[in-house]
């Protein structure tokens, strides 16, 4: 199926009132709307996000004058990729999560947590922040806030609470997710050495990789109460930070996440099992007695049980990752459909692209090799090994849906929002705006791939978006291409907890769908803080002559 090699091309036109600013604030509008009736009308994220997906339409037509035709085609690719593979991801998991509350495994998880550790800090180091780090680094796109999010409720933290520190937690892994996808994405249309890049994004990283476990623990239990456990923290924060670095450096992105979240659970295991802190808080920050934390402690055959769904899921989703695998499995299920009317029509312009530039429009219906196919998998398997039969099965599968369905409007709506503003060059708008801010750049720099995560919910996305115009703004303004490009990856991840893809990945992961707004409320703060943290050690090291340097190597 082939694109229309007659129809005419249209280009993008990033000032379309004539008036700088008007036309940042009329590309802005979308975003702002979102997120003011997600945050003060406090509306049900699916109506929340069809009527901004209207509303970004008529701006698309009106404002910029794209033709309808290409605003409804990109909204409806858009829409696809929300529903496949990003939705066939949550599904699954939530299917997962399911069958072992009905094979009674969440209980006894709950128990063998609590045998490795039954305080609600140390268990959000282990699985928010460790184990998240994991499936961040193995699959990435939403797997690690879906599963971490569902164990946490599982274990007894407050479901506004475990949605709200499971993507607090997933900051810094994001860079290097889905095996490093982001940093390949980023090299493609910059050109920009993998390594270089990959050194840069974690040499940036890595303050934060120490930081977010403090902050993590700070905003869940209180200062005094994270001193308590301030060994498990720092232990956690330095060792990811140094693995991280040391992987990146010499290895490249591919491994980062993975080696690092493995070699830091180990570590917190033992630590865990030779040191506890002076109060044991539970996950709803209560005193625990001697009595309840005996309780806690299980068998040996407990513990397989309790894992084993898990450990399965775990042993699916890494090869599922791993390029050759699915390349292998591409060769021969695939099938990429190019959008008739859109593929190769909508022209990209200077200054965010070197020259003009005709953006791809196309759908890649990778059944067999997607994450969510391998999680689907694993989830029937572990089924199976739980002794579960196929009416059990299915009437799981029955709940998954009915629980999820506001989730599948929600997540094609906001898909189709962050398609359209892409091709009509909404984000291009406001990536441009921030690029016009002279000498402080490398702190307004940053922000732009915040804002890029933010929008489209991927950190991959606002890299290919932003690489580029980053490069070029980089080297009108004599700063690092180098830098700045890492600094857009460094600067999205922070992003990635306010993208109301994650919000609601999260809200249904935690039986929380509908109360996306009191959980942005919760993050918000949080992620323009860090992502103003990072914008100021960009900002800092291009005035820094020995930091420039090894920032720029």
């Amino acid at each position: 199926m082939l694109a229309n090699p007659t129809l005419k091309t249209w280009a993008q036109g990033y000032n379309p009132t004539g008036h700088i600013w008007l036309s940042t604030a009329l590309a802005a509008m979308p975003l702002v709307l979102l997120l003011a009736l997600m945050l003060a009308v406090r509306m049900k994220a699916h109506r929340a996000a069809l009527i901004t997906l209207l509303i970004a339409i008529a701006t698309a037509v009106v404002g910029f004058h794209m033709p309808v035709k290409l605003a409804l085609l990109s909204t409806m690719l858009g829409g696809m990729y929300g529903l496949f593979p990003i939705f066939w991801i949550i599904l699954p998991v939530i299917f997962l999560y399911e069958l072992t509350v009905r094979a009674g495994r969440f209980a006894l998880l709950q128990q063998c947590v609590g045998g490795i550790t039954a305080d609600g800090r140390l268990q959000l180091l282990l699985i928010a922040f460790t184990l998240g780090a994991f499936f961040e680094g193995a699959s990435g796109f939403g797997t690690p806030v879906a599963v971490c999010g569902a164990l946490l409720l599982g274990l007894g933290f407050e479901p506004l609470q475990a949605a709200a520190y499971v993507l607090l937690a997933n900051t810094a892994p994001v860079a290097f997710g889905a095996l490093g996808t982001p940093v390949i994405g980023l090299h493609g249309v910059t050109g920009i050495d993998t390594l270089q890049l990959t050194r840069t994004i974690a040499l940036l990283l890595t303050p934060f990789c120490v930081i977010v476990p403090f902050w993590l623990i700070t905003s869940f239990a209180g200062f005094r109460s994270m001193l308590e456990v301030w060994p498990a923290v720092l232990l956690a924060g330095g060792l990811f930070g140094a693995v991280q670095l040391t992987v990146a450096t010499f290895h490249g992105p591919w491994l980062v996440n993975i080696a690092a979240s493995l070699i830091t659970l180990v570590a917190l295991v033992i630590l865990c099992r030779h040191w506890k802190p002076r109060t044991i808080l539970g996950p709803r920050l209560q005193v625990l007695t001697d009595s309840e934390i005996a309780l806690c402690t299980p068998s040996a055959s407990d513990v397989r049980r309790a894992l084993t769904p898990w450990l399965i899921l775990a042993l699916f989703v890494a090869p599922w990752g791993t390029p050759a695998f699915s390349h292998w499995l591409d060769s021969f299920s695939a099938i990429t459909v190019p959008i008739r009317g859109l593929h190769l029509v909508v022209l990209r312009m200077p200054p965010i692209v070197p020259m003009s530039h005709a953006e791809p429009a196309t759908f890649l219906f990778n059944w067999l090799s997607a994450t969510g196919t391998g999680i689907l998998i694993a989830a029937i398997a572990a089924g199976f090994t739980m002794g579960l039969g196929l009416r059990d099965m299915l009437g799981a599968a029955r709940e998954t849906i009915i629980k999820t369905r506001f989730t599948m409007i929600t997540i094609a709506a906001l898909m189709g929002l962050a398609f359209l503003t892409r091709y009509c060059g909404l984000d291009a708008v406001l990536g441009l705006a921030f690029a016009r801010t002279g000498s402080l750049y490398p702190f307004f720099g940053t922000l732009i791939g915040w804002l890029g995560t933010a929008s489209t919910g991927s950190d991959t996305s606002s890299n290919v978006l932003f690489g580029s115009l980053q490069k070029l703004t980089a080297q009108q303004l004599g700063l690092s291409a180098t830098l700045m490009a890492a600094a857009n990856s460094g600067g999205g991840v922070m992003g990635k907890m306010i993208a109301p893809q994650s919000v609601v990945v999260a809200s249904t992961a935690t039986e929380s769908y509908g109360k996306e707004g009191s959980i942005l409320r919760m993050v918000i703060l949080h992620s323009l803080a860090l992502a103003c943290l990072m914008g100021s050690l960009v900002l800092v090291s291009v005035h820094i002559p020995f930091l420039a340097r090894l920032l720029s190597r």
